[in-house]
């Protein structure tokens, strides 16, 4: 009898096998999914506004000038030749845009958020206190999968929009669970989140939980593009390598030969329940790059995306690869959304709603008020702030209106993904 060790020393047992299967060389192509494509078309957009916003409520309720946000364009992830301050401009009714003198008198762009963005953060922290148990509980479970129950928080900023953390998620949550986590030190320079504590019911993954045994083995659900044609012989190797033995997420599997099927259905069930911890059921391909090693993947782990396009979907949208679990998706709805994600869908809405307000041209100048602009003068010494500008669209010609019409008839039900 075969046993697996896991972490935390406790034993299972799965099944009684010997690893004599080879992985067999199949290759299966890449057939575009229009309907999937339009889940990832917008989420940079998406990403990059709720950001904002919580960078600009978590600083001041005054304002932030431009050459601050501008410093965080990596971690926005825009593309390189879009400014930061021409897409706040993109969203007048989330993004106010006024402008104060420098030290030397030159008006420098600043920008708070409206009345209206305002109420939707505090709605969007309520909902986020409401959710920070399972939010803790999908990193606590991360970092279990890992072999040394850590991982760099370089590696966790690349996953914590899909996981639903905090921008700021080192000082305004870790920092409340000193029983579960810690920071440390590692050799490289760089700073690693570690977890103190090991819970058994966590380990349970999202197929174990959800999907009945056929034949004592799980099977993975599989579904394909339309018209995807999947031949004889491939149809035949996906029916033997769905009875293979599944090997949990949680437990230690170095004794797996990576040179089998048995090996691959190990890391194909690895990201089967990273996926399932993100709360959109997707993720860019980039930000599991560095998970090699810490998750013991041999090389060219993200192989299986492209030899199991009925588990995963590889979207090229947007000249990045966004990896998407097929299952959870109802064509472009996700059939379980998280809390988190409706509230994302809402922000989504007063981006698209700005943005085509701001197109048809009703954002017009419009002059500070002498409260506003006292209490800005006195909250920011040595600053002298002037007139208030909403940005309009209003003077450029009308190509440019049509332009940007075209762009939104593209953007517009991706955002709400």
């Amino acid at each position: 009898m075969l046993r697996i060790l896991v972490k935390e020393g406790s034993t299972i047992s799965i099944l009684n096998f010997h690893q004599k299967r080879t992985l067999v060389n199949v290759k299966l192509k890449w057939v575009k999914d229009s309907v999937l494509d339009s889940v990832v078309a917008g989420g940079t957009q998406l990403k990059a506004g709720t950001t904002l916003v919580s960078i600009i409520a978590s600083q001041s309720t005054s304002g932030i000038p431009i050459y601050h946000l501008q410093r965080k364009h990596r971690q926005l992830g825009l593309p390189h030749d879009l400014k930061v301050s021409t897409f706040l401009r993109r969203y007048p009714n989330i993004f106010q845009e006024f402008f104060c003198s420098d030290s030397a008198g030159t008006p420098v762009p600043w920008f708070k958020l409206t009345p209206e963005t305002l109420e939707f953060h505090h709605e969007q922290v309520d909902v986020f206190r409401q959710c920070s148990a399972d939010i803790v509980s999908r990193l606590r479970k991360v970092l279990m999968m890992t072999n040394k129950r850590m991982l760099p928080l370089q590696t966790i900023d690349q996953l914590k929009w899909d996981l639903g953390l905090p921008h700021d998620c080192a000082s305004s949550l870790i920092i409340k669970y000193p029983k579960l986590f810690s920071l440390m030190d590692l050799p490289d320079g760089r700073v690693g989140l570690r977890l103190l504590a090991w819970d058994h019911k966590l380990t349970v993954s999202h197929l174990e939980a959800n999907s009945a045994k056929e034949n004592g083995t799980l099977m993975f659900p599989i579904g394909f593009t339309r018209g995807f044609g999947l031949k004889r012989k491939c149809m035949k190797w996906l029916e033997e390598w769905q009875k293979l033995p599944y090997t949990s997420p949680y437990v230690d599997a170095s004794h797996l030969d990576p040179r089998t099927d048995v090996s691959e259905k190990r890391i194909v069930g690895v990201f089967h329940e990273l996926l399932n911890l993100t709360l959109q059921k997707k993720t860019e391909r980039n930000n599991v790059s560095n998970l090699r090693k810490p998750l013991e993947l041999p090389q060219k782990f993200t192989k299986v995306f492209e030899r199991h396009p009925g588990i995963f979907y590889i979207s090229m949208k947007g000249d990045r690869q966004t990896i998407i679990l097929r299952e959870a998706y109802e064509r472009t709805q996700l059939i379980e959304k998280h809390p988190l994600v409706h509230i994302r869908e809402k922000f989504a809405n007063m981006m698209k709603q700005g943005f085509l307000d701001r197109s048809r041209g009703l954002y017009k100048d419009n002059n500070q008020g002498p409260e506003e602009e006292e209490s800005l003068t006195s909250s920011f010494v040595g600053e002298t702030c002037g007139t208030r500008y909403y940005s309009d669209i209003g003077s450029d010609s009308e190509n440019h209106l049509w332009s940007a019409l075209y762009y939104v008839s593209i953007v517009t039900v991706s955002l709400c993904q």
